[in-house]
């Protein structure tokens, strides 16, 4: 009988149980967003402050909240991030972050929303979970070590912005 108390649980909690997730070996994926946010010919990147890739330059962005949309998840990240109020132009790719520990599981799992977006108020300054945050130059984000994900994710955004 267990095993249909279970079902019971698991089956419920979309309508409207709330569940927290763990971001350390979940047992799904956990929903993300990013965004691309370009001044002129530079984007903004954020050095991280914590796992999975601290230490390491990526977009800005985080985890969506339950009962949240993902385009408010993105508002409140980029403010919570980087200080900035953004406008969403565009949702870019979805892409899968997956990180293997030692022993191959999957030790974390984001399945991340990058969206095009607009910088219409406040200036750019680490906060929350940036280490750093800067405008660098779309020509030299390979000096940066960034992810090829992210290199193709950002390629997509400035060619959608131009049209």
């Amino acid at each position: 009988m267990k095993p249909i108390l279970t079902t019971i649980t698991i089956m419920m909690q979309p309508l409207g149980m709330q569940c927290t997730m763990k971001r350390k070996y979940p047992s799904m994926p956990i929903p993300a967003v990013a965004g691309v946010i370009f001044s002129g010919d530079r984007v903004l990147v954020v050095k991280r402050a914590n796992p999975p890739s601290k230490g390491q330059w990526s977009l800005p962005g985080g985890a969506v909240k339950i009962g949240e949309t993902c385009e408010d998840a993105l508002r409140r990240e980029i403010d919570e991030e980087v200080g900035l109020g953004v406008k969403i132009k565009a949702l870019v790719e979805v892409v899968d972050k997956i990180f293997l520990d030692d022993q191959g599981r999957v030790k974390y799992h984001y399945i991340i929303l990058e969206y095009l977006a607009e910088h219409v108020k406040g200036r750019p300054r680490a906060c929350s979970d940036a280490m750093q945050v800067k405008w660098v130059d779309v020509a030299k984000l390979s000096l940066l070590g960034l992810g090829q994900d992210t290199i193709r994710v950002i390629d997509k955004a400035w060619k959608m912005r131009a049209k």
